[in-house]
């Protein structure tokens, strides 16, 4: 009999809810509340139809009670977190909602409350970490609500803000440390507190051959590792008067960089696949000379063959122009293995033409050299209106010892003559 006189409750309050008549609503679900107290689903109907008469107060007693009989329901700490908010009680608010993503942290609704009562109330710390998990749990953009759009819009210029208030905050008590701080440990100091602000990531090293371990993952070599990369600078005019005169007369030999394997499904090299539009022109490929090519330009063969170059026989060292024509881009890619650094020589470099390694960017500049780590995700753009040219040469990772190198050789030379090691990847 009770259950029968709690479900005709029920069925009368909710008909009146859909009539708009909200008092009887409220008689109703009383009604059922009396023959069955322990009801969560009675208690949270209650309490919404009482919150839609502005009575908070009298809903929070409901919905904490509904939170009570049933505690693993963040939808009635929800609710519970509505009355709270319009009581204007901030303390019991922030509790509700953390109930709730204690039971779900990847509760959109929740994270988006919590978002609005931590940047309400002028807690910025609390608000950026709340809006970042709206943004990372909303939908894909094509199937986002557009309602929802502008509370996304929201997040990311709280986000934007927070990010530079955070970072005006604390800039000029780091300025003096910086100022005096050498090359190498600021450069490493100013990513750390980008990544810090949340400005940028820091980016691994992803080897699709051997992985040597516990090597730094920096994007650009510090300079002050090779200091013979100034002997290759000097060379540079006349290593580029040999590009040009190849580039006049020897265009046979040059060849498209990327060539991939009949059958190979579509990919990101598709697009540059047996194209132009990156080519090379190869000195050194895997470890072994070209003997007509070095002779085509005697000047930078000789000059490289001064260098440390990486050498694993076989496999090491690659040396080659790299021609990259105007529109151009090469996607982003990580290489075969971090014991070594690459290093490009800037030779033709048009306006527009750019590099990015992991999370710095760069402009290549005519004559001027530098090295990097081909594992950490990197891609280049010409963007202007010619060809771009760089010669490009592998040396170690300067962070590996002399005894380190002999036995990574000795491992190769090893691998390859047993016939079980993998072959050598391609470029």
């Amino acid at each position: 009999m009770i259950e029968q006189d709690f479900a005709t409750a029920i069925a009368s309050a909710a008909q009146a809810i859909r009539r708009g008549d909200v008092q009887t609503a409220i008689a109703g679900y009383r009604r059922a509340i009396g023959h069955d107290p322990s009801s969560a689903m009675a208690h949270n109907a209650l309490g919404n139809a009482l919150l839609s008469t502005g009575a908070a107060d009298d809903a929070r007693q409901h919905f904490e009670r509904a939170a009570a009989l049933d505690p693993m329901a963040p939808e009635l700490l929800l609710n519970l977190a509505k009355a709270c908010r319009l009581a204007r009680d901030d303390a019991a608010e922030e509790a509700a909602l953390d109930a709730a993503l204690a039971l779900d942290q990847r509760h959109f609704m929740a994270r988006l409350r919590a978002a609005e009562l931590h940047e309400r109330i002028g807690n910025p710390g609390a608000a950026a970490l709340h809006w970042g998990a709206v943004l990372a749990l909303a939908p894909a953009a094509a199937d986002c609500p557009p309602a929802l759009q502008p509370v996304l819009d929201h997040a990311r210029a709280f986000i934007a803000d927070h990010i530079n208030r955070f970072e005006e905050a604390v800039r000029p008590a780091l300025a003096a440390g910086r100022a005096a701080a050498s090359h190498l440990a600021g450069r490493r100091f100013d990513v750390c507190v980008d990544t810090a602000l949340g400005k940028r990531r820091i980016y691994p090293n992803e080897c699709h051959g051997l992985h040597y371990p516990f090597l730094p993952a920096d994007e650009f070599f510090d300079r002050s590792h090779f200091p013979w990369l100034a002997s290759i600078e000097e060379q540079a005019d006349a290593i580029r008067d040999e590009l040009l005169a190849l580039l006049a007369d020897r265009r046979d030999a040059i060849v498209a960089y990327v060539q991939q394997d009949p059958g190979t499904p579509h990919n990101k090299w598709s697009e540059l696949d047996r194209s132009t539009r990156w080519s090379a022109f190869f000195l050194w490929r895997h470890g072994e000379r070209n003997d007509a090519a070095c002779s085509a330009c005697p000047v930078t063969a000789a000059a490289v063959e001064r260098l440390p170059l990486a050498d694993i026989p076989g496999r090491a060292p690659t040396v080659f122009f790299s021609l990259l024509e105007s529109g151009a881009h090469i996607p982003p890619h990580t290489g075969v293995t971090n014991t070594r650094a690459i290093v490009h020589l800037p030779l033709v470099i048009p306006a527009g033409c750019r590099f990015r390694v992991g999370g710095e960017t760069r402009i290549w500049r005519e004559g001027e050299a530098f090295a990097f780590d081909d594992t950490i995700e990197h891609e280049a753009w010409n963007e202007g209106p010619d060809l771009r040219a760089v010669l490009i040469f592998d040396t170690w990772n300067p962070h590996l010892q002399d005894e380190e190198r002999e036995m990574i050789r000795t491992f190769f030379v090893a691998s390859d003559a047993s016939g079980f090691g993998a072959p050598v990847p391609k470029d």
